[in-house]
């Protein structure tokens, strides 16, 4: 079965900067679209970055010029690098892909379990 595996959170200052990595594994033969999502608490779960296989990449307005979302095809892996954080993007980040399973044959939505981002003012 297919998973993806998030790493990377953490608490740090507003300003700062973190990196997540989220690498895909298991019973997956290809990868398209790999996302980023967040949810903070008592909101919505919102779309924050996207990569497509060719590389196009779209952002939510609130972190264009901050967040970089980037993609390694070889290794099934997406990061997303934040900058300049704000309190505001204190949330669970989670990785999404939308991908080729193996068992049984079909494409599918695949989530990570979510890691925790906290920035502190």
């Amino acid at each position: 079965q297919a998973q993806l595996v998030e790493s990377g959170g953490g608490l740090v200052q507003a300003g700062g900067s973190l990196r997540l990595s989220c690498a895909a594994s298991g019973s997956i033969a290809q990868i398209g679209d790999m996302d980023w999502y967040r949810q903070a608490p008592g909101k919505q779960r919102e779309l924050v970055a996207s990569t497509s296989r060719s590389g196009r990449v779209d952002y939510v307005a609130s972190v264009k010029g901050r967040f970089t979302i980037s993609r390694d095809n070889a290794k099934n892996s997406v990061y997303l690098q934040m900058n300049s954080l704000h309190s505001e993007d204190t949330a669970v980040y989670l990785c999404h892909a939308y991908g080729l399973g193996t068992r049984p044959v079909k494409w599918d939505h695949y989530w990570g379990q979510g890691t925790q981002v906290t920035v502190s003012s």
